[in-house]
């Protein structure tokens, strides 16, 4: 059985590893229910769960819930309910007949890697880029190839000095969102041509143009502009091809219950089609008779 320390334990892995999770914890549990006030899991970018939070119906909603959290970022308090319940300010309330008759509510939390800005040099700049920016609650590093994944900014602030024309074309290769080059205009130029790149894709001067003189109101302004630029991170999964898409969810055609369309996922397949099901009960039920149930989903509008 997975304990709490576990948990913390597999946390603080994934939080090392850089890789986006939710927490989940019970926070309410009524009777007859397996989960207890304080267990908790994580949901991982995969669908996998690890803890527990509640048999299977409700291990389902967690997981469909929780994959849209990390997409969002969002918290969200949800409510498992047997019955059918109207919305409560402040929690989602979702319909579960499948529960054993309890009711549960897990807050849920999605625990999002910090991101990740490379620089490239030890002048004054560079050093204020990296104070400023841990401040900032970013995980600063000095620029090393190859890139980690999920770079969402590299700053070249080198003044010439280390082979920035090299740290710019790996940034521009790897796709990363924001890439910019603290120097004049002219030599921003210059640097650019020899690397053949149109200027649109380098930031150089980098920077707002907030008037500044000193390496930090420099560093301040690059930081503003990273944090003007960069889309919003949405916290998918990142492998060596991007990012991938958060799965999407079916409807269980027993339960009426959202599930996440995983390969791990209950499934079965029908006359063609392919039904995803919150439980074993539901995947016995419709088993057991499948064009009653399959009929009723392909009726629905």
């Amino acid at each position: 059985m997975t304990t709490r320390s576990d948990v913390a334990g597999r946390a603080a892995a994934l939080g090392h590893d850089r890789v986006p999770y939710v927490h989940a914890r019970v926070v309410l549990a009524e009777r007859p229910t397996s989960a207890k006030p304080g267990d908790e899991a994580l949901v991982l970018p995969d669908g996998t769960i690890e803890g527990f939070v509640g048999g299977a119906c409700a291990e389902s909603t967690v997981r469909a819930q929780g994959l849209a959290l990390l997409d969002s970022g969002a918290s969200l308090l949800l409510r498992i309910s047997p019955v059918a319940e109207a919305q409560q300010p402040g929690k989602l309330t979702v319909h579960n007949p499948c529960l054993s008759g309890g009711t549960l509510e897990i807050y849920l939390q999605p625990v999002l890697p910090a991101p990740l800005l490379a620089v490239v040099g030890t002048t004054p700049i560079a050093s204020a880029l990296t104070a400023l920016g841990g401040g900032l609650g970013w995980k600063v590093v000095a620029y090393a190839a190859p890139l980690d994944a999920g770079t969402a900014a590299v700053v070249v602030a080198s003044h010439g000095r280390d082979d920035e024309e090299a740290a710019l074309a790996a940034a521009l290769h790897a796709g990363v969102p924001y890439v910019g080059l603290v120097a004049s205009r002219k030599r921003g130029d210059a640097v650019l041509a020899a690397l053949d790149v149109a200027r649109t894709r380098v930031h150089t001067p980098a920077g707002l143009d907030i008037g500044a003189r000193t390496p930090e109101e420099v560093a301040l302004s690059i930081l503003a502009e990273i944090v003007a630029a960069r889309p919003r991170p949405s916290g998918r999964p990142v492998g060596e091809q991007g990012q991938e898409a958060v799965p999407a969810s079916a409807t269980d055609p027993v339960c009426g219950m959202a599930v996440a369309m995983l390969d791990s996922s209950l499934h079965f397949d029908h006359d063609g089609g392919r039904y995803w099901f919150c439980g074993s009960g539901c995947l016995r039920a419709c088993a057991a008779d499948p064009d009653a149930y399959t009929r009723r989903s392909s009726a629905e509008p």
